[in-house]
Formats: C-alpha cells, structure tokens, sequence
C-alpha cells in the first residue's frame, strides 16, 4: 500500500509542520531549564515574547492578505504580490530599525535587563529573519506545507544545536544565547534565498497598486494574528514588572505544554482560511458558516480527550520540561496549576480563533482590528484586578478567560447580525458528527488497504 500520497495531505503537512517544531521548541525549552537559573529563563521569555509580538505583527500584517491576493492567480500577478510584500515587510522592518537606533545610545539608563535585552537585539532579530518571513508567507500561498516544514524545523533545530555547543563549551549565559538565536535566523533566511524560496528576486515586479491594496487588507487581518499573542504580551508585562523574572518563568513553565492544544489550532487555522474565503467569494453564505462550526466543532470535541489527558499527566511533563530543579517543589507545583486552569480555559478558543478568521474571510477585517483593542484592554484590567485579588500569579491566570470570552461575544455577534444567523450549541453537534464521521471512514479506508 502507498501511504505518501496521503501524507502529502495539506492538512497533514500542516500539522506536521507546527507539530515538529513545537516537539523542537519542547527539547529546547527543556533544555534552557536545566542551564539557566529561574531568573535568567524569565529575562530569556520575556525577550522571546516581545520579540514574537513583533514578528506576529509584521506576520500579521502580512500573511493573510498574501494568501488571500497570491493564491490562484496568474504567474505575472504572482509576483508582482511577492513584490509588493517585500517592499511592505521590508519597509516594516526599516522602521523598527530606524526606531531601535538611538535607544541603542540610551540603554545604560534602562536598569530592567529584560528590557535592556529586549532593546538591544530586537531589531536585528526582525532584520535577519527578514527573507525567513517571506518564503514562509510564499509556501503557504502555494500549500507547499513540505517547505514550511523544511523552514520552521531549520531555524529551531539550528538553535538547538548551538545550545548544546554552548553547554558543552560552558558559554552557556544569555550574551551568547541572543548570539545564537540570531545565528540560527540569519542561516535559515540565507537558506530561503539559496533555494529559491523567498522570492526576493521579485522585489522590483511590486506597484503602488498592489501595495496598496496588501496593505489597506493587512492593517486590519493583523488584528487577527496577534490576538493569540496579545494575551501573552500582555501577561508578560505585568508578571515581571510587577512580580518578578522567576515569577515570570513559572508562569511560562506552566503555559509550555498549552502546545498540545496550538498545535492543532494554528495548523488547522492556516488551512481553513482558503476554505472560507473560496465560498465567500463564490456567495455561499450557508457554507462559509457550516465550514467555521465545522472547524469549531471538531477540533473542540478533539481536544477534549487531549486535554483529559494533558492535565492527569501534567506533573510528570512539568518534570520533563524543568527538571529536577522544579520537581516537588513549590514553583514547580505552581507550574503545574497553571497549566491545568489554562488547560481548562482553552476549550473556548477554537470559538475566538476561528470566528476571527471567518471575519476576515467575509471582509470584516475591521471587526477584528477593534475587538484586539477591547481584548487589549480586557486582559490588560484582568491581570491588574487578578494580581490586586490574589497576591500572585493565579490572579493573571484565571484573568485570562475574560478576553478570550470578550472577543467571543463580540464576533458572534457580528457575524450572526451581518452575515449569518447561526446556533452556537449546533457547532457541538455538528463537529461531533463530522469527526464521528470522519474517524469511521478513516479505520474503513485502512482496513480495504489491509493497514489494520
């Protein structure tokens, strides 16, 4: 029996994709734990977490609206897009550049070292990732999932890779750990660009036109992008300023397994977008929402079991993840608490993410925009008034759930006054069905193939 043909699956190489690297990003992380100190894992999250939101940004800004303009049209329109989004990401990246500059000149002032790293080396983070960015953008364009894999698997691999130098050469600190994160960036774009993947030899096909039009769409699907982010940014702020940097990398030890549930989220996010926006623009209402409550539906019902699961088993992978330096003790049970009210909470995301991206599918990405700003806002009192109650770092946890729901309400409504009505209780039903059906005529093909 031949099972590439299947494995070639977008969705599949999609998972794939998001699922190894999060698998890499484990080892890693699991690494730092056991080479860093408590305070030097929070400096090292809070730099990666400002530096993601940025790049989420720029992302943001940018990948939806290529998709939506790049897929399925001519060759020479093709890359005038590529083109056009080079000069955008290019242009984004110059002006934070351009801001970086003379605060360089400031940072004996800045007596916060997570600050202080996160000022330093920002910049040339977004500029060596630059190409990386781009190819990425390409690939999911042309549902070449195979080379999103090759990209993200490299980048991560590299880092770990250097990691492990710098152990075993004991120049393991974080001077070194912000060279080799930029190390790690710099080869993979070099790499798009030797393959061909990056389409920097189209620079100069973009018009004003195109640009404009990338960019009226971006300023608001970058609402969108970030809004998985925010929450995080947020957070982050607040536990170490008004907490502290240890504070900080339990909360982030905690939040580390959430990947069994982003894993499927963004992979399955990054296929539906194509899905959705094909039958809006053939005008079929009925089947841009029975796609969006399938998609809910079933990735809901699925992660209901994984999460059982997840949280029965979350002191072992805590271990894992920290190791003995966090095992039986009070940081480390703290870890494993946030994890499990997390765990709990995400049962409503599948509902945020893909309401947001049914919104900008139906060209409400406006929608989007200003529910960030409420989320924003939201999250940002929720973590204040949390703290303000409970004195620690449970107050910004259990905060978390009043944006997610925040930005629920506001894209239900939304979409059922502007679009379409909908039940929210069918969904269940619906993505029960769906994956009842789809498990059954998975085991029925296997077993004509004699796999089972």
């Amino acid at each position: 029996m031949n099972i590439i043909p299947k494995l070639k699956n977008v969705h599949f190489l999609s998972l794939l994709g998001t699922g190894g690297m999060s698998v890499l990003i484990f080892v890693f992380t699991a690494i730092l734990y056991r080479s860093l100190s408590v305070a030097d894992m929070g400096i090292w999250f809070f730099f990666q977490t400002m530096l993601s939101f940025l790049d989420t940004f720029r992302q943001g800004f940018l990948t939806t609206a290529f998709i939506k303009f790049y897929s399925g049209t001519t060759e020479e329109r093709g890359k005038e897009v590529i083109g056009s989004t080079w000069f955008i990401a290019s242009t984004i990246t110059l002006i934070f550049i351009l801001v970086n500059i003379p605060i360089l000149f400031f940072l004996s002032y800045v007596k916060d070292e997570s600050l202080s790293y996160f000022l330093k080396y920002f910049a040339l983070n977004l500029l060596f990732s630059l190409p990386m960015i781009i190819a990425m953008c390409i690939t999911q364009g042309e549902l070449r999932f195979d080379r999103l894999l090759y990209i993200r698997v490299t980048q991560v691999l590299l880092l770990i890779i250097f990691l492990v130098g710098l152990i075993f050469f004991k120049l393991n600190n974080l001077q070194n750990l912000m060279m080799a994160n930029l190390a790690s960036s710099l080869i993979t774009s070099l790499l798009t660009i030797f393959m061909g993947w990056s389409g920097i030899k189209f620079f100069f096909a973009k018009s004003k036109a195109c640009i404009k039009e990338l960019f009226d769409f971006g300023k608001y699907t970058v609402g969108t992008s970030i809004s998985s982010n925010l929450f995080g940014v947020t957070d982050t702020f607040v536990i170490n300023f008004m907490l502290s940097p240890s504070s900080l990398a339990i909360y982030n030890l905690g939040r580390r397994l959430m990947e069994v549930v982003e894993i499927p989220l963004r992979s399955f996010v990054a296929t539906a977008m194509p899905s959705l926006s094909k039958a809006f623009n053939i005008g079929d209402r009925a089947q841009v929402i029975y796609i969006m409550k399938k998609y809910i539906g079933m990735i809901t019902i699925a992660l209901i079991p994984i999460s059982i699961i997840a949280y029965l088993f979350a002191g072992i992978a805590m271990s894992l993840i920290g190791g003995g330096q966090y095992k039986g003790t009070v940081a480390g049970m703290e870890a494993v608490n946030i994890f499990r009210i997390c765990i709990a909470f995400s049962l409503f995301y599948p509902l945020d993410r893909f309401m947001a991206v049914t919104l900008d599918a139906i060209h409400k990405p406006q929608v989007n925009f200003v529910k960030i700003i409420v989320m924003l806002a939201v999250n940002f009192l929720s973590d204040i008034i949390g703290i303000y109650i409970f004195g620690n770092i449970y107050g910004v946890v259990v905060g978390a759930v009043f944006p997610i729901l925040a930005a629920i309400i506001i894209s239900n409504y939304v979409i059922q006054k502007d679009y379409h009505k909908f039940s929210i209780i069918d969904i269940y039903f619906l993505g029960y069905k769906e994956l009842k059906s789809l498990i059954s005529s998975t085991f029925k093909n296997f077993r004509k193939q004699g796999t089972i």
